[in-house]
């Protein structure tokens, strides 16, 4: 894609999933990567397994995004060692399960501060770098089709990536006549490590297919890709937007067959 070769990226929760897909398509696409996740050994491997790019080596910061000192360790040690950052992914995120009626209100609390809490964080982090410096970049944020889909029994899940759709869509507002383009991904169902309970059971997947109008779950790869697309110069007229990549999943696939008229 156009405009990703020589970029600095910061990936958050970058070890595995989603976020090593888009640490992976980055680095391929030429760009150098900074990857975040809470274990440093993990992250050295994973950023040594990264194809190798001209504008020089990749690089490991560990720390907790929901931590503010924390994020500002390591967003402003990856600017250091890269000379500056062009494009953060919020990928970071947690869940937990629990009727609402029973749910542990600390669990609530850590849901929030991962996914709601370490996006703002880090995010702000960024546009700090990119005012200082006074230079154009581009933040994307990974949400869910349960920004706009319920996910009863995951209230904390579901109320943070709502939260993070209207994050990305102020920021975008706010940011614009800095020339710093905000944007998220929401993925749909998708093969990641997190899902293997479904992915692993025939039965279960099955069972997930059934409701993907196109038929199956997304791979990893396939989010990476709008990741990518979203930071690259074919998307420099793109701000405050959320795309959905679903296989179909935010069109209320029950109304496939016409049952209501």
């Amino acid at each position: 894609m156009r405009g990703l070769a020589g970029l600095r990226v910061l990936v958050t929760g970058a070890v595995q999933g989603i976020g090593r897909a888009v640490a992976e398509r980055f680095a391929a696409e030429g760009a150098r990567v900074a990857l975040n996740d809470l274990q440093s050994g993990s992250l050295e491997t994973a950023a040594a397994l990264l194809p190798h790019v001209t504008a020089g080596p990749h690089l490991a910061v560990a720390g907790n995004v929901a931590e503010e000192a924390e994020v500002e360790r390591f967003v402003t040690a990856a600017a250091e060692a890269f000379g500056g950052l062009d494009v953060l992914v919020n990928n970071a995120g947690i869940a937990h399960e629990a009727p609402t009626v029973e749910m542990d209100m600390a669990a609530f609390d850590r849901v929030m501060a991962v996914n709601l809490r370490g996006t703002v964080l880090c995010a702000r982090a960024m546009i700090r770098h990119l005012v200082k410096c006074r230079r154009r970049g581009v933040v994307l944020n990974n949400s869910s089709v349960h920004e706009v889909i319920p996910k009863p029994g995951y209230l904390g899940y579901s109320a943070s990536k709502g939260a993070v759709g209207n994050v990305t869509r102020t920021l975008a507002l706010e940011y614009a006549a800095h020339g710093i383009r905000v944007n998220a991904v929401a993925p749909g169902a998708t093969v990641t490590p997190l899902n293997a309970a479904w992915i692993d059971d025939p039965a279960r997947r099955a069972e997930v297919e059934a409701h993907i109008p196109l038929g199956r779950p997304a791979a990893a790869e396939e989010i990476a890709a709008a990741f990518a697309f979203l930071a690259s110069d074919d998307a420099a007229y793109i701000t405050g937007q959320t795309l959905y990549v679903d296989g179909g999943l935010t069109l209320y696939n029950d109304f496939r067959t016409n049952w209501a008229s």
